[in-house]
């Protein structure tokens, strides 16, 4: 059968259709003007960050279960992809795929390389940007404070997580975002996309596992909200230090596991040559 004949009659692009696309939209990515590649990577962090406050007033609610928290939360975290992907923005995480090109020669290391240190050092400050703005807003405080809390802990445990447990949670969540935004690209409309980002998106979530861009908001806004409230004081690790302590793990599992279990992999199905 040939891959591009729709199957069952779906409109869909399929598997190598979307190995093209993906490969396409890599080579202007890699190749996109400073400042437009830096703006967009702003907006993509505050676009997650926004995912991650509704996560969190999802998930202080204390009258959910476990479980259904966990899901219920994913689902509205999945804001975040679906603006990255609809409304435009450069996400550092997604763009762990443009491994694809790089392995197909289109790109150059410095390019890739490029795009990742400017679209990371943007997300961090479109998401610690937007936890200061949220602060401010008085949003914490909501629900008799039992948003700040919420916070708190996340903060708390991020901040803890042991070296080889927070790179191999970053691993499997961004083998998850990048099946999320690889297929949205099989998508032909924005309800297309937006289906297509939010089961991966939401079992990532309900996992618990490490999402670097989000881990930008959260954390800052845990030291910003223990900074103002002794009471939250007492969660172990909430400072700038172990922000540090979870982003360089958790950074490096996110590459591994979208530029290496994705995108590379999908590389050698779809894109590689017979003998090269």
């Amino acid at each position: 059968m040939n891959d591009k004949q729709p199957l069952f009659g779906s409109d869909a692009y399929s598997p190598q259709e979307i190995a093209e696309r993906v490969e396409r939209v890599g080579v202007v990515k890699a190749r996109l003007p400073f400042m437009k590649l830096f703006m967009l990577g702003i907006l993509a962090g505050a676009f997650i960050g926004l995912g991650a406050m509704f996560y969190t007033l999802v998930v202080s609610d204390v009258s959910l279960g476990f479980a259904t928290g966990r899901v219920l939360g994913g689902v509205a975290f999945s804001l975040g992809l679906i603006l990255v992907s609809v409304a435009g923005a450069e996400l550092f995480t997604g763009n762990n795929l443009l491994a694809m090109a790089w392995a197909d020669g289109r790109i150059a290391t410095t390019e890739v390389l490029r795009n990742w240190a400017v679209v990371c050092t943007a997300n961090f400050i479109g998401g610690a940007g937007l936890a200061v703005l949220v602060h401010l807003s008085g949003h914490a405080q909501m629900n008799d404070g039992a948003i700040a809390a919420q916070y708190a802990r996340i903060a708390a445990v991020k901040c803890t997580l042991p070296f080889w447990q927070a790179f191999l949670s970053g691993v499997l969540c961004n083998v998850l975002v990048c099946l999320a935004v690889w297929m949205s690209f099989a998508g032909r409309s924005v309800v297309d996309k937006a289906v297509a980002i939010v089961f991966p998106i939401t079992a990532f979530v309900a996992a618990g596992f490490e999402h670097s861009v989000a881990n930008m908001y959260f954390i800052p806004m845990g030291v910003l909200l223990a900074h103002d409230d002794p009471s939250l004081k007492s969660e172990a690790g909430i400072h700038l230090m172990g922000l540090l302590h979870n982003l360089l793990p958790v950074i490096l599992g996110n590459l591994v596991g979208g530029s290496g279990f994705v995108a590379l992999v999908y590389h050698l199905i779809y894109r590689k040559r017979p003998g090269s």
